[in-house]
């Protein structure tokens, strides 16, 4: 299955469970692919002392899922990006919607 993530918020938890269904599904054999947009931006900023944003973000990109971040958001925020948050596209958004078997948007 190719599972589509669209992240478009902060809020610690709800980011966290998105990213442990990302993670159960890579360890099911999917394929997962998560976009950030708006605030899901910010991800690489969260910080939590219940719920490890950074390490759950690892996990995924150690057990081969992809990050793409909107470009517009990033500049917006005069961000650069990061690894998990790299540029990317409306395009690349587009794709993700169209090319995913399911997609969940936290």
């Amino acid at each position: 299955m190719k599972l589509g993530i669209v992240i478009t918020q902060t809020d610690p938890e709800t980011v966290f469970n998105a990213l442990r269904l990302g993670h159960y599904s890579l360890e099911q054999g999917d394929e997962v692919r998560i976009f950030l947009s708006g605030r899901g931006v910010e991800i690489d900023q969260i910080e939590d002392e219940k719920f490890d944003i950074q390490a759950e973000a690892r996990k995924i990109l150690d057990a081969g899922g992809e990050f793409l971040a909107c470009g517009t958001c990033l500049k917006l925020r005069n961000s650069e990006g990061s690894e998990i948050c790299p540029l990317s596209t409306l395009k690349d958004h587009y794709e993700i919607v169209r090319d995913s078997d399911r997609l969940i948007t936290v």
